[in-house]
């Protein structure tokens, strides 16, 4: 394959993709709004009863899985964006023109990646307009980014294999309501040593618990161990799962 080939129609893709969340910004609005109020929510109504251990604030504590959760509910988008080029006969125009195969399906996961970052900042600034603080330095901030990113990769490139599959809009976009509701069994909102045995074993060896606890280490400026490599493994493992199962999918598809 040419690279400069697939990296020039790679692009042209996802111009096209970010044109149409251009024209329709309430797709990051509705990404953003929902981890929001459930911020609101935890922090303002439950967070005053919610003993976590530690000395930091609620919100502060909270951030990371509030994080993870606007990153499921943004992929969903990818999913029904995808499902929607295939019903339309965009997959099938594609094929017909002189294109790398892949940059189709990086043009949708990179504009995920960019549309869940914007998402994922106005959170960010609604949490310090709430009382998040942190004396993370700029190193920290990109060692925070880089999680996220391989994470947002990985749930995106799980996102393209019912939005390839799929027989509903509501079957491609459904599968992000069990990635969503995963948060809540981690240590995302209350430590893992609060829950009865077998939630607290599922808890503790779950992906989540893994990246929020290292997204909290980060912002804290705590001594990060062995979890930090976890939680990148569980990323890089989910990805390259994710990446090789979607590319199959869409082989199958359109070969």
């Amino acid at each position: 394959m040419n690279t400069a080939r697939f990296f020039g129609d790679t692009a042209v893709l996802t111009g096209r993709s970010l044109r149409h969340i251009g024209r329709s910004p309430d797709t990051i609005i509705t990404t953003a709004i929902t981890p929001v109020a459930m911020m609101l929510l935890f922090v303002y109504v439950f967070g005053g009863a919610i003993d976590t251990g530690s000395h930091e604030s609620y919100v502060s504590y909270q951030l990371p899985g509030i994080l993870l959760i606007t990153i499921a509910s943004g992929v969903a988008y990818t999913a029904y964006r995808l499902f929607q080029d295939k019903n339309g006969g965009m997959f099938d125009r594609f094929q017909s023109m002189p294109i790398a195969r892949s940059a189709v399906l990086w043009g949708h996961v990179l504009t995920s990646l960019v549309a869940n970052m914007i998402s994922l900042v106005v959170v960010v600034l609604v949490a310090l307009l709430m009382g998040f603080r942190t004396g993370a330095g700029v190193l920290d901030w990109l060692a925070v980014t880089g999680i996220i990113v391989l994470f947002t990769l990985a749930l995106t490139w799980l996102a393209v294999i019912p939005g390839l599959t799929a027989g509903t809009v509501e079957g491609a976009s459904a599968f992000s309501y069990p990635l969503i509701f995963l948060p809540f069994l981690s240590s995302a909102f209350v430590p893992t040593e609060t829950m009865p045995g077998p939630v607290r074993a599922f808890a503790e060896h779950q992906p989540v618990t893994s990246i929020v606890d290292s997204i909290r280490a980060i912002f804290a400026g705590q001594e990060l161990g062995n979890e930090l490599w976890v939680a990148l493994a569980w990323c890089i493992g989910l990805l390259v799962v994710a990446y090789v199962l979607a590319t199959g999918a869409y082989r199958r598809k359109f070969a």
